[in-house]
């Protein structure tokens, strides 16, 4: 008898937010096409899809006509427009020059800047500013040249009515013609920025001599912000060009200058920093145009300043704060438009083939490294990556108590792999981190990192903080770990997830929609799906049959090591979830936990319902609660915007305001005071030294300055924090990691009282 011939065909296609994929499943057996379940096959499909946290779709769109503030003012691209308001017409009525604007304007112009120079009135000034830069805006394609004098004039002009002391009394800063002096300040800047970038003389550090209203300007393009340097900068784009689709929130401030775009250089330095930038990174800038002696002679100077507006929301002007104009949320959308990092293909390509991304995996930071700053790592669930987390990033970034302490980094790693493959790898790119950016442990504030995760990212973040003892490799084996037999680089995979300590650099954890007992969406059908559909690497699919094959008896059935998959990894059964939840928590460490609830208002939330119950159609309301937390809240919001919901943020938010309350109020546990339990295999597993060591804070630690944190020394129950043997020291002992003493440092002095612990 023949055997029956059989085909899968099942077809994903790319998903956004709220969408499922969709697929065909056909079996042939004896030469007939038998229908499986048509709904079986959808449902297992969606499972895998709504168990995802896809964040999807275009950042921006480009406008067909800039966003200008003053086009209906002004009529700019109204039918027989420009058009100079009223109040300026009524100037021209009154100094008879009404006529003058038959032809060229630049006589009525020249005309009212001799009646200024004797008058010093600021409706004249604004006239001058309004007039500039309309026929600037009519000589910009004919004559850029002629443009940029009168958007010149225009900027000076207005510059003068908004600053010139002689205009203090006369100036009132409730009329609308104040505000509208701002617009021609910003608009004519633009203009003038527009021209200069087409012709590549928009560079940081670049000096340009030009003529303005009769003026030579000597022009200096200068950088305003600690965290840039000038060849930081590949190009500029407009905030204005483009309208943001990728957002639900855009955050603005209102005041002078022109928002722009920086999109940075991809430089090959070997700075220690440059791993960690994705390719075409862009950043908010603020460019303001600060002018010098504009009065005195035929001589001004000026400067262009570039302000980070997320450090900087003012400038000073003749002893006055000037709040700057800023954008933070297009460049941001911008990014999104990346197409090396496009949500969907990223996500799919890490969900279904984990070996293929392992290239792209690590920290990402969307902004320049700044040391006094706490780390906030956000890290993504099952078919996702980092771009998940925009909307929240955006929220909070928009904070000034929030974007001035806080940095925010993001975790990417293939999702289609075990969380706990994941958690290992991150706990390395982690501890390479610190290596890297502060290798002789002198920044505090990498010490107290807050972590996020959303769905399985908060397994693999709550990982960070857990300690194994020998607890994770009685999962895999009742015999101790130095009997396994096989490759060293096997042995160590192995040993690499089973083994681990607590990383004394994290302080919080935050899990939002985590199934911490498995999800029933990872069900028989969908693991099925799962193990046929997610391309392992050989090296993976093979370690485990080699190592039963080479340690007959050593290994229990159905442990870690034979589960292949994230969706098994998820499942209720799955054997490490009770094992967590059982492992004692260290106490420097504070959990807070998000749970989504749906209501049963639409078809496929009551389907959800049928399938895990309460909860957010994806996560158990049962698995995703946690006890022993410092705070737990629930939200209206399913599984796939649960870390988008809007009380999501502001709880995340809170959190974050209560760590740094804490951090303020030199709220310190160390855990050198501590010893850890050793195993014979927990000596080849530690970490680098990550933080937790006695300090004083950094100057810009804000009110940590000149306080020594108070160090708890009270013997805690049911947990020993990490060996002081995590710190690379040349006199490590090689026995028992607990026995390590303390090396000396000469960067703090101990606190009296304190003293290497000794067993």
């Amino acid at each position: 008898m023949r055997a029956a011939a059989s085909t899968l065909d099942v077809r994903f296609v790319p998903v956004s937010t709220g969408a499922c994929a969709t697929g065909t499943f056909q079996h042939r057996g004896r030469g007939r096409i038998h229908s499986v379940s048509t709904l079986a096959v959808f449902v297992c499909v969606a499972a895998i899809a709504c168990t995802g946290c896809l964040g999807g779709g275009r950042g921006v769109s480009l406008r067909k006509t800039p966003y200008n503030p003053l086009a209906t003012q002004l009529k700019l691209v109204s039918h027989g427009g420009p058009e100079a308001t009223d109040r300026t017409q009524q100037i021209l009525r009154r100094y008879d020059l009404k006529k003058e604007l038959s032809g060229d304007w630049q006589p009525a112009i020249a005309k009212l800047q001799e009646i200024n120079a004797e008058e010093s009135l600021p409706e004249v000034q604004f006239a001058i500013a309004e007039l500039s830069y309309i026929a600037g805006k009519k000589a910009e394609l004919t004559a850029p040249e002629r443009a940029v004098d009168l958007y010149g004039t225009a900027v000076a002009n207005a510059y003068l009515y908004l600053f010139d002391e002689r205009l203090s009394f006369s100036r009132n800063p409730y009329d609308p013609q104040f505000r509208g002096a701002c617009d021609l300040y910003n608009q004519s800047l633009e203009g003038a920025l527009r021209i200069m970038a087409k012709r590549g003389l928009l560079k940081p550090g670049a000096t340009h001599r030009c003529a303005v209203g009769g003026h030579t300007v000597d022009l200096t393009v200068d950088i305003r912000a600690n965290t840039w340097k000038a060849d930081d900068f590949d190009r500029f784009e407009f905030v204005s060009d483009y309208e943001v689709k990728g957002l639900t929130n855009q955050y603005r401030t209102y005041g002078l200058g022109v928002p722009l775009i920086a999109v940075r250089t991809k430089k090959d330095t070997g700075a220690a920093t440059e791993r960690y930038y994705p390719p075409d990174l862009s950043f908010p800038v603020t460019a303001f145009l600060r002018i010098r002696d504009a009065r005195r002679n035929r001589e001004m100077s000026a400067s262009l300043e570039l302000y980070d507006p997320l450090a900087n929301t003012d400038t000073r002007v003749k002893g006055r704060a000037v709040p700057l104009e800023s954008d933070l949320s297009t460049p941001l959308a911008y990014f999104l438009n990346n197409p090396a990092f496009q949500d969907n293909d990223l996500a799919t390509s890490g969900l279904l083939n984990p070996g293929e991304s392992q290239k792209v995996k690590g920290l990402y930071m969307l902004e320049p490294y700044q040391p006094g700053k706490i780390p906030v790592v956000m890290v993504h669930g099952l078919w996702s990556s980092p771009l998940t987390w925009m909307q929240m990033f955006n929220d909070l970034r928009s904070l000034p108590e929030i974007r001035e302490r806080y940095q925010f980094w993001f975790f990417l790693y293939p999702s289609g792999q075990p969380f706990w493959i994941s958690a290992a790898q991150f706990r390395e790119e982690l501890a390479l981190m610190r290596q890297n950016l502060d290798p002789r442990l002198e920044e505090p504030a990498l010490g107290q990192m807050v972590l996020v995760g959303h769905s399985m990212g908060g397994l693999v973040s709550k990982l960070q903080t857990l300690t194994s003892a020998d607890d994770y490799w009685k999962i895999v084996s009742d015999r101790p770990f130095t009997e396994v037999k096989g490759p060293p680089e096997v042995k160590n995979a192995v040993e690499r997830v089973v083994y681990f300590q607590a990383n004394p650099s994290v302080r919080r954890v935050i899990t939002l929609g985590t199934p911490h007992r498995g999800s029933n969406f990872a069900s028989g059908p969908t693991r099925f799906l799962a193990r046929y559909f997610i391309k392992l690497p050989e090296m993976v699919t093979g370690a485990s049959q080699r190592l039963r094959r080479e340690n007959p008896g050593l290994f229990r059935e159905n442990t870690m090591i034979d589960i292949s998959t994230s969706i098994d990894s998820l499942s209720p059964d799955s054997p490490i979830l009770p094992v967590m939840l059982a492992t004692p928590t260290p106490p420097w460490v504070k959990y807070h936990n998000v749970v989504g609830v749906t209501e049963e208002d639409s078809w496929k939330n009551r389907f959800a319902g049928r399938v895990v119950g309460r909860g957010d159609g994806v996560v158990a309301y049962e698995s995703a609660h946690l006890d022993n937390v410092a705070s737990e809240i629930v939200v209206p919001a399913d599984h796939l915007n649960v870390h988008t919901h809007p009380r999501s943020v502001l709880e995340v938010r809170r959190i974050l305001l209560e760590h740094l309350r804490e951090v303020d109020a030199n709220w310190q546990y160390d855990p050198l005071r501590q010893v850890q339990p050793a195993s014979t295999a927990m000596r080849n597993s530690r970490l680098p030294y990550a933080g937790g060591r006695p300090y004083r804070a950094r100057a810009e630690y804000g009110p940590l300055a000149d306080r020594r944190p108070q160090q708890d020394t009270a013997p805690r129950d049911g947990y020993s924090t990490p060996p002081d043997a995590n710190r690379p020291a040349p006199h490590e002992p090689r026995g028992n990691p607990a026995s390590a003493t303390p090396p000396t440092s000469t960067w703090l002095p101990p606190p009296s009282g304190w003293a290497p612990y000794e067993p």
